[in-house]
């Protein structure tokens, strides 16, 4: 295993080259913002590790996701919105057999309807939703979590999009996060699950047209997620038709081929 964790931000990267008022909060995109908040921020768990960061965009050839580009990434983050179905299905089954492998994979606000975080929940993971410039809460429910790390015991963001219970997903392995709005309504904003070798965690807060990413807090939230994400195996799936560890005592018939017998009326 590298001595550094290997990290890919992914974005959709439309609405920042689409709206004036998002490219002014993100100039340069979302995952620029966030990659630049990983390489300053340091997380306080012990033995972190350092990153290799690098990103991708969908419009990009395999929306940046190679089968090379993969094979060597440790963490994805991924944050889409207005584009989920133009994201390739073969590139999706890519992913999630990373996953399975033992990659990690951080999704991240409106990224809840991707394929990717579809596919591995097995949901449909609809919610409610509104956008009225409300405040959100965030309470550190599961504070010895090492996401929590360095945490206080709940902070706010001044603006964000509401969305609310019923979250349809798996109940999560571990909820570290949950999130309060203006509004009254409640929300499941830190959610871990293991998937096969990997481990998933999905982050609530990150609406396009709050500077949701540039909140220290979140950041902290984000960089913990990777060093928790990093893989501790890879193992490929499979399936192996496998000899035996003792030696078999010799049978006259199986089991297996008494069955079929009976089956063909060869015997009673």
């Amino acid at each position: 295993m590298s001595e550094k964790i290997s990290v890919i931000v992914w974005n959709e990267y439309r609405h920042e080259q689409e709206n004036p008022a998002i490219a002014a909060i993100y100039p340069t995109g979302m995952h620029a913002t966030l990659a630049a908040a990983l390489r300053e921020t340091a997380s306080p768990l012990p033995g972190a590790r350092a990153l290799d960061l690098g990103t991708a965009t969908l419009d990009e050839p395999e929306h940046g996701l190679s089968a090379a580009r993969l094979d060597a990434c440790d963490v994805l983050l991924w944050w889409g919105h207005k584009a989920h179905a133009e994201v390739s299905d073969a590139v999706v089954e890519r992913v999630q057999r990373r996953v399975l492998e033992g990659m990690g994979l951080i999704v991240l606000h409106s990224g809840h309807f991707s394929k990717i975080f579809r596919r591995l929940m097995g949901t449909h993971c609809s919610l409610k939703w509104r956008e009225a410039d409300e405040k959100e809460r965030l309470w550190v429910v599961e504070p010895s979590h090492p996401i929590a790390a360095g945490l206080p015991e709940h902070f706010e963001l001044p603006y964000e999009e509401m969305y609310g219970e019923r979250f349809d997903i798996p109940t999560p392995d571990e909820l570290v996060l949950l999130s309060w709005f203006e509004g009254g309504e409640l929300f499941r904003s830190g959610c871990c699950w293991q998937r096969g070798h990997g481990r998933v965690f999905y982050f609530r807060p990150g609406h396009e047209a709050y500077p949701t990413y540039h909140d220290a807090n979140v950041q902290r939230v984000i960089a913990n997620a990777v060093q928790w994400a990093a893989p501790r195996v890879r193992l490929a799936d499979r399936c192996p038709n496998t000899a035996p560890l003792e030696a078999l005592s010799p049978k006259s018939l199986s089991f297996g081929r008494v069955g079929m017998l009976q089956e063909q009326g060869d015997i009673a």
